[in-house]
């Protein structure tokens, strides 16, 4: 889709600099170096275009027919591709590495269970060490799979981590920015779900909870910053506050493993909590400012 929409904005542009005797050069150039980065610049442009299409009624050529049928693709399209973890970090990843190392203008959304939600709650490579699904009865053994630092690495890649029970303007933020960025971008949002054993009423509760305990660090990683010489990686979570433990065993799919095998539980629990120090410490240092020996300050909500 994002390879079709592009051909056609590529074929209406060359017959609107083709056309530009006949349609107006102030409209034309308006139309072809339009900014369309913010909300204000888009409406902008719908409303050359509509004027275009106005002045394409009243010319008889083939080339004006042709630029008529494809002139609301000079205004920017958004392309999302949404999915969950199992296909995301999992039986998709093959592919979603493919768009995002294609640098075209895709944005990716992640619903992230941590779980294979939609076929009974399997094991996914997104499960949290000691958590319990099917075909991890005793807790699964490994960390669970950075797909944020995965992307990041790519260097052009927007990338962000969302909760919007913990924080509902970072997440905002984040939108606006994958969306504003002219290249692939990704989100991967935290979602709740009724096989992580919870009361879904108190989904956002949990969240907040996942977030303070720093086992959903929140972040935004905008190659935009880069190139005017800032820190691209932002951490806009505080540090931890509670511990792993505190927050895991408010779910089920943890708890039910102090019940049947209490020893495995410790063991993968700290196990657990030392995934959550690591990545912390990861993130933390990713936000330091120019060797300042500070971390960035999260942004005020």
């Amino acid at each position: 889709m994002r390879l079709t929409i592009d051909k056609h904005n590529e074929m209406a542009r060359e017959l609107v600099a083709r056309l530009a005797p006949q349609i107006g050069e102030t409209l034309c150039t308006g139309i072809l170096e339009a900014d369309q980065s913010s909300e204000a610049g888009i409406y902008e442009q719908r409303e050359r275009v509509a004027s275009l299409k106005e002045k394409l009624t009243s010319l008889d050529s083939p080339e004006a027919k042709s630029l008529l049928s494809l002139a609301d693709l000079l205004v920017k399209k958004s392309v999302w591709i949404m999915g969950g973890d199992g296909w995301a970090y999992d039986i998709g990843f093959g592919g979603l590495d493919h768009v995002l190392a294609s640098g075209k203008n895709v944005n990716i959304l992640v619903l992230d269970t941590e779980v294979y939600s939609n076929t009974g709650g399997q094991m996914s490579k997104s499960t949290p060490r000691s958590a319990v699904a099917k075909f991890a009865a005793g807790g699964k053994p490994a960390a669970k799979k950075d797909l944020g630092m995965i992307a990041m690495t790519y260097g052009n890649v927007y990338v962000a981590a969302v909760a919007m029970g913990a924080n509902d303007m970072q997440t905002i933020r984040a939108f606006i920015e994958a969306e504003a960025y002219n290249g692939p971008s990704i989100i991967i949002a935290y979602s709740h779900c009724i096989a992580h054993g919870i009361d879904m009423a108190r989904g956002m509760t949990n969240q907040k909870a996942a977030v303070e305990s720093g086992h959903w660090p929140l972040f935004r990683f905008n190659p935009m910053l880069e190139a005017e010489g800032k820190n691209p990686f932002k951490l806009d979570s505080k540090a931890p506050k509670t511990t792993f433990e505190q927050y895991a065993y408010m779910e089920t799919r943890y708890k039910m493993l102090t019940k049947s095998n209490p020893e495995a539980a410790r063991r993968l629990m700290a196990l657990a909590e030392g995934d959550v120090k690591k990545r912390w410490k990861r993130y933390e240092e990713l936000a330091q400012e120019n060797g300042n020996g500070k971390a960035s300050a999260p942004d005020p909500v």
